[in-house]
């Protein structure tokens, strides 16, 4: 196969973004906009990328990392000087150039593998993506010949009335031969009211020699949606979401209300699995089979198994063993392991912990840098002191053992296998193996003492 490169246009400074990030790093379901692109690109097997950057090149470079190779364009003078800083890259290379835009994160690998396979069957010295718009108002039209050929793309204001009645537009994205898009590129001027090099007319000087222009129609016309402020942000967000819910759907998971759920592209969830309204599921996160992921939760980046209950909850960075029961108003934090059969009810907050399997934690408990056995049952309001003021500690609790409610641990201490703490008891040393600790003085009553104090509430 000859040589595939794709180049990335991200130079530009995108200032209806009224941001002080570049335009192309803004985030839609887990990845930035040129995440999108590159993503449809390396999808289509280009694994041969260029980005040209220029406005906040740094943002630009540690969001796509080592992926992709850079060029910069100091000054914005239009496409075409964009394509000319990437001539280096191109040079001696005998095959394809897909040129794209970093801000139009819908184009998707299907278009771009069409566009290649046409370019190539055609012979075409250039092929541009096109799209069909009800009112193709300000776009560039798309004139073809009687065989289906490119002759020019004419901009809106300089169109007659006929051309203006023709719905196909340029979408700014193309495929060249490398060696035709290097000769065109010899010739470009900027002989124009903006003083700046256009890529478009790398079109016409190939035309004019005799060489072949085709054009491949994207299906869906939201593919071509550029981004420049964040209304249309907005829009294409909810373009993709609607993609990455589909496919899910579309593998067995049950979203019984799409518009009200959010989820990062990439994230898996086992079929039969059920998603409730208002629920975010985001970053690397992994959902088993026949889970139940209930109204407004928020999973990042955890790794949950299968029969997981989670009803109201937050939980980050975490991992959730198999039939396990979170919630309502649990919140796991990261670095916690949740083992089998466990339960987390309301208003428990488990912090760099690992609870064992078919442990109870019903309710009003923090857990915070322990390690908690098996078969464990933690009482109401117990509250693992982990904090001195200086240093964070350890507490371990064995298999078996029962903390009663409005206990303290405080860390660093071990409960034993089977121990029992009574109710109230602020723990402080360690507690053996099938022992009773209590740590709370003695009920003392004192006689009359309301009346004697004139405390009366009467």
């Amino acid at each position: 196969m000859k040589h595939l490169t794709a180049v990335i246009l991200a130079a530009g400074e995108g200032k209806r973004m009224k941001s002080k990030k570049s335009k192309v790093v803004h985030s839609i379901c887990g990845k930035a906009l040129i995440e999108w692109v590159y993503k449809a690109v390396d999808d289509a097997g280009v694994k041969d990328t260029v980005i040209v950057v220029g406005h906040r090149a740094d943002q630009v470079k540690e969001c796509m990392g080592e992926r992709a190779e850079y060029v910069t364009q100091e000054k914005q003078l239009g496409t075409g000087h964009a394509v000319m800083q990437a001539e280096e890259h191109l040079k001696g290379k005998d095959g394809i150039v897909v040129v794209l835009c970093g801000d139009t994160p819908l184009i998707t690998s299907d278009t771009i593998s069409k566009a290649i396979k046409t370019h190539k069957d055609n012979k075409n010295a250039a092929t541009v993506i096109t799209a069909v718009l009800e009112d193709p108002s300000g776009y560039g039209r798309i004139i073809r010949d009687s065989v289906g050929n490119v002759l020019k793309i004419v901009e809106h204001r300089d169109a007659t009335d006929k051309e203006k009645g023709v719905n196909e537009i340029n979408s700014g994205m193309y495929c060249f031969t490398i060696s035709d898009l290097l000769n065109a590129l010899k010739e470009l001027n900027n002989n124009n009211s903006q003083g700046e090099y256009y890529l478009t007319d790398t079109l016409e000087i190939l035309i004019k020699k005799g060489l072949k222009v085709g054009a491949v129609i994207a299906e869906d016309s939201d593919e071509i949606l550029g981004i420049n402020d964040r209304i249309q942000l907005a829009k294409a967000g909810e373009l993709l979401k609607k993609r990455v819910l589909n496919n899910l759907m579309m593998s067995g998971v049950t979203i019984l209300d799409p518009n009200s759920t959010y989820i990062d592209e990439g994230v898996k969830i086992g079929m039969d699995t059920v998603i409730y309204p208002n629920t975010v599921i985001e970053g690397k996160t992994v959902i088993g089979e026949n889970c139940t992921i209930g109204t407004n939760c928020r999973i990042v980046s955890s790794h949950i198994g299968n029969e997981v209950e989670v009803l109201n909850s937050v939980i980050l960075e975490s991992a959730i063993e198999d039939e396990v029961k979170i919630g309502p108003f649990a919140y796991i934090r990261p670095e916690s392991k949740i083992g089998r059969k466990v339960k987390i009810g309301d208003f428990v907050e488990i912090k760099k912990s690992v609870i064992g399997e078919k442990t109870k934690i019903p309710h009003l408990t923090y857990v915070g840098d322990a390690e908690i056995g098996k078969n464990v049952n933690l009482g109401c309001g117990t509250i693992v002191v982990n904090y001195d003021g200086k240093k964070k500690h350890k507490t371990i609790v064995g298999d078996h053992a029962f903390v009663g409610c409005n206990s303290n641990l405080v860390s660093p201490v071990v409960v034993g296998e089977g121990a029992y703490i009574a109710a109230g008891s602020t723990i402080t040393e360690e507690v053996p193996q099938d022992a009773l600790a209590i740590a709370r003085s003695r009920q003392v009553n004192k006689e009359d003492w309301v009346n004697k104090k004139g405390l009366q509430r009467k």
